[in-house]
Order: C-alpha cells, then sequence, then structure tokens
C-alpha cells in the first residue's frame, strides 16, 4: 500500500494505492466520511463487475447506499446526464452532509465530480478510477468537466475529492485496448517527467509487458501529476504542460465520434505536434521517433487522417485553452523540459499542412 497526500492551498487529501483497496473500500471511505447517504454512480461497463461489490462494503461499514449506472461511453458526459443525476440526488433527499463515490473511468469521474461541485453549492466526493486513464489521469487533479457539441470540456470546475482510491488489480478486467489507451497518458507524463520514467517506458514492448508493469507505471505517473498539481492547482502555470498532445489530440478525437478513445487522439497529437516542433529546431533531433516507438510498441495510433479537415479546425477555434484568437501548445526540448508556447490560431492551417508533408501525406487509424 501506497500513500500520497495531495496538498493544496485550501485542501488535503490522501489518494492510496492498494491492491486489495476494493476489499477494504467501506473502511477507507468511513475513516474518511461520518455515515451518511451515498451515491454510488457508475457506468454499464464497470458497474456489472462491481457496484455490487462496493455497495456492499459501504452498507457493512455503515452507509446508506443507492447506485446509479450510467451509459458508458464519452456521451455521458453532457448537461442532460448531469440534470438527470442531480435531479435523482435531490429525488433520494440527498444534503449537504451526503456524499458521491465515483466508481469509473474518466468519463464517470468528471461527470461525478462536477455533479458533486454543484449540487447544493458542494457536497464530499470521492474517486475510485477503475481504467488506466482515469488512475494516472483524472483522479488527481480535480478538474471535473462535461462536454458540449463542439468542445470538449468546456464546463465544469476545480472540484478536489476528500478521497481517492486506486486499486490496480481493477486493471485486469480491462480489455487490450482500453488498457492500451491510458499508456498513452502513461507515455505523455513519462516525457514530461523524462529521466528513469522515460527510460521506463522505452523498456515496454509488448501489451504483455504494459500489463506486468502497469502498477509501477501507474505509481510513477501519479506522482510526477501531484507534484505538479500541488504547485499548480488552477492551471495558471505549469499545470499547462499536462495539455501536452491535447490541443491536436482533443480536436481529431471529437471529430472520430467515439471511433478513437481519449489516449489514442492523444498519442497522435504527441507524436504530430512534437515531429512539427522538432522541424523547426524547438525538440530535439529523435524526440519524435521515441515517442512514436513507445506508442506503437503497445500498437497506439501515430496518426490520423482527421487532422487537417474543415470541422478539425472548427474544434481549435472552440478549445477552451484557446485566448484571444491564440493557444498554448507544450513542445519537449527534450525529455523531463517541456515548454509552453504561444501560437496564432491563423498559424494552424501551416503547421497542420508542415506536418502532414513530414508524414507523407496523413493516414487514417
Amino acid at each position: 500500500m501506497t500513500k500520497l497526500t495531495i496538498q493544496l492551498p485550501a485542501k488535503a487529501y490522501d489518494l492510496v494505492f492498494d491492491a486489495v483497496g476494493m476489499a477494504n473500500l467501506g473502511a477507507y471511505v468511513a475513516g474518511v466520511w461520518s455515515p451518511r447517504q451515498v451515491a454510488v454512480i457508475t457506468d454499464t461497463n464497470v458497474g456489472p463487475l462491481y457496484a455490487q461489490m462496493v455497495k456492499s462494503s459501504l452498507l457493512t461499514a455503515g452507509f446508506n447506499v443507492i447506485v446509479l449506472t450510467l451509459p458508458a461511453g464519452e456521451g455521458t458526459k453532457s448537461l442532460t446526464t448531469l440534470g438527470q443525476v442531480s435531479q435523482t440526488l435531490a429525488q433520494h433527499g440527498f444534503t449537504r452532509a451526503d456524499g458521491i463515490v465515483a466508481l469509473g473511468g474518466g468519463v464517470i469521474g468528471d461527470l461525478a465530480g462536477l455533479v458533486a461541485a454543484l449540487y447544493m453549492r458542494g457536497i464530499s466526493f470521492i474517486q475510485v478510477p477503475t481504467s488506466l486513464t482515469a488512475q494516472v489521469d483524472a483522479s488527481v487533479g480535480g478538474k471535473t468537466a462535461v462536454n458540449l457539441t463542439q468542445t470538449k470540456n468546456v464546463l465544469g470546475a476545480f472540484y478536489q475529492p476528500d478521497f481517492v482510491l486506486i486499486d490496480p488489480t481493477f486493471l485486469d478486467t480491462l480489455t487490450d485496448r482500453d488498457l492500451v489507451e491510458g499508456y498513452g497518458e502513461v507515455v505523455k507524463v513519462s516525457a514530461l517527467a523524462g529521466g528513469d520514467f522515460f527510460d521506463q517506458t522505452g523498456k515496454i514492448q509488448t501489451v504483455a509487458d504494459l500489463r506486468q508493469q502497469a502498477a509501477a507505471l501507474t505509481v510513477a505517473s501519479i506522482g510526477y501529476k501531484a507534484e505538479v498539481v500541488m504547485a499548480d492547482e488552477k492551471e495558471a502555470g505549469r499545470r499547462q504542460v499536462l495539455n501536452f498532445g491535447h490541443t491536436i489530440g482533443h480536436a481529431i478525437e471529437l471529430e472520430a465520434k467515439g471511433k478513437l478513445r481519449h489516449g489514442e487522439a492523444v498519442a497522435v497529437g504527441m507524436v504530430a505536434i512534437t515531429r512539427y516542433f522538432e522541424h523547426v529546431g524547438i525538440s530535439a533531433p529523435g524526440l519524435t521517433e521515441a515517442l512514436a516507438e513507445r506508442l506503437m510498441a503497445v500498437g497506439l495510433p501515430l496518426r490520423s487522417s482527421l487532422m487537417g479537415k474543415p470541422a478539425f479546425f472548427d474544434h481549435l477555434v472552440n478549445d477552451k485553452k484557446q485566448r484571444g484568437g491564440k493557444i498554448n501548445l507544450v513542445a519537449l526540448s527534450k525529455p523531463g523540459q517541456p515548454r509552453i508556447l504561444t501560437k496564432e490560431l491563423t498559424a494552424f492551417p501551416n503547421i497542420i499542412k508542415t506536418i502532414q508533408t513530414l508524414e507523407g501525406g496523413a493516414t487514417a487509424e
């Protein structure tokens, strides 16, 4: 068992990494919350596997429990679902003294966290992330959000949980694709961190390697992200480096309409923007290839024919990171040395054209 305390200006909470965490969930929650009514929010993928176990554990620990099972997929991150969940809480008489447990991947964590932030102006919230993406990315930092049609994560809040439980055995039930998608975020963090962590991802040559090393990779990813978040909770400065690959990646993800997962789109975005910055002399020679080798080793995509389509540029205009016709991009001088560079949106057609020329023509993945 590993415990990390996330110390922020207005709040501190513990993140526990425990390979038998599910068996002790009720006890963990009882150590943070007094007896209360708890809504376990999950989805149709995770709920059938774990919801009853979680409910029983919480009941045994003295909590009153309801389970809300939502449709799996990015479409659940919507204003409609936000309203439906909030209405259900009201119908069950939830008050500020009650709480929400998010049991699922990034979609459930984002949605449940925003419900917690808004319901009665804020109720208690615990994260139990079940996917690799959620464990290494969404579980730390307090970002909560839902999407609008043309913009990802545009309606949200910074709202910190009271506790995070990460049990690596959740990953055993993921399909290879779902596990590999999360590895896109792991490679991102390893490139930002550099050093031993970047060397570690360079040793992953197969999906079997990834499954064997997933726990260690998760701990390393969380450690780096926690350090960044504690230094910059509201993304005013350093935390922006965590958007490496996300500007292009989010635009591709939205245009893919569910055919690409978040980590897959981010993988494409990281390679594309690094290829450009290496071409113009900002990133070290060979860095694009080093990233590509890590991603290809487990079957993550490196290109997308969606990049550069008219709708792709529409998504860039609506990106929440855009400010006054400018957007911040994250470049790596080399592993462990990220930089934030501001580009005019009007420059993007030429940037994308340059990337496609360097790739020898965009290829659908």
